[in-house]
């Protein structure tokens, strides 16, 4: 079990090296136009990552993520704004001050379950848009805009070291790990978890504003790199359902669904736009093309990769028992 184990983590390198080499690359080879088309779908794999830690690998459907990229971005742009601090201080303060925020709103909220956490956390979103439409120092209904850079290249960077690090946080503390067991193990049956020992309401907060933590940096990373944001912009309920659309699209409570959700998602709609434009006939699509994959596939795009991986194991093992046979 041992070799196996080995094995594969050697052929995860070996792909891992080259597709970072090739991401790094991509800003030398492609025009500002594909960059920052690229760079939306960084931001959006990392978003997805990001929910998918609290809808998947915890189980609560949250409508109300989009509330902590929002409230990264506003944070973001009133430190820089305000205080003139700079852009890497004022993000990482901002995704602290989100993940303390959403310690304090999980813990209350999240002894609510199933319908009644979704509609809680759509209340909670919709309450931080309408409160910042009101604000003065939040700009009201004319947002706020930020000292342009003029930069493509260093946005995509940006955005590519948050995708990497929410997926490396995903891989390591959820999907390899003690905590990720225990995490699990709430899911699953949080009765029979109690029973072990599990602090219950500790686990889900922390997961909780764990997954609100890096949605806030990206949310940072965005108001700088559009340089103006809005409520409907940064804190419209389009954001958190796409989130949830493209972890379930791609596969929920796996590492590589929210990334192939992301990916089909975001592309889709932009090759949609292109021959569609401000029409709104390209979502009817998008829309029903989502519901074929939830119909006929309700693990997501990711479990054809999986069906495809078990039948290469079948074909492997029946070959080596007959080679062992002769």
């Amino acid at each position: 079990m041992g070799l196996f184990s080995i094995q594969a983590q050697k052929r995860k390198l070996i792909y891992a090296v080259p597709l970072l080499l090739v991401l790094i690359a991509i800003p030398f080879l492609f025009s500002s136009f594909w960059l920052r088309i690229i760079t939306g779908l960084l931001m959006w794999i990392g978003l997805a990552l990001s929910w998918n830690m609290i809808g998947g690998y915890m189980g609560y459907v949250s409508f109300g993520h989009g509330a902590f990229f929002g409230l990264g971005a506003y944070l973001t742009a009133l430190l820089m704004g305000k205080l003139h601090m700079p852009f890497f201080a004022a993000m990482l303060i901002a995704g602290l001050l989100t993940y303390i925020f959403a310690w304090l709103v999980g813990y209350p909220t999240l002894r609510l379950s199933g319908t009644y956490f979704a509609i809680g956390t759509w209340s909670f979103a919709e309450m931080m848009r309408q409160l910042v439409l009101v604000l003065e120092v939040t700009g009201g209904p004319e947002g706020m805009r930020l000292q342009p850079y003029l930069n493509e290249s260093f946005f995509y960077f940006i955005m590519l070291a948050l995708a990497i690090l929410v997926a490396s946080f995903s891989y390591f503390i959820f999907d390899k790990s003690a905590y990720g067991l225990k995490v699990k193990a709430v899911r699953e049956e949080e009765t029979a978890a109690s029973t072990l020992g599990l602090n219950i309401v500790r686990v889900k907060t922390q997961v909780f504003a764990i997954s609100a933590f890096f949605p806030g940096l990206i949310g940072g990373a965005y108001a700088y790199w559009i340089t103006y944001i809005h409520p409907d912009s940064v804190l419209g309920p389009l954001i958190s359902d796409q989130m949830v659309i493209m972890v379930l699209l791609g596969g929920i409570g796996t590492l590589l669904g929210p990334i192939v959700g992301a990916i089909v998602l975001y592309v889709g709609n932009r090759i949609l736009w292109v021959f569609w434009g401000d029409s709104s006939f390209y979502l009817v699509i998008l829309g029903l093309a989502i519901a074929l994959v939830i119909l006929f596939l309700p693990q997501g795009l990711i479990s054809l990769l999986r069906f495809r991986k078990e039948k290469r194991e079948k074909t492997s093992v029946q070959s080596a028992t007959k080679t062992g046979q002769a």
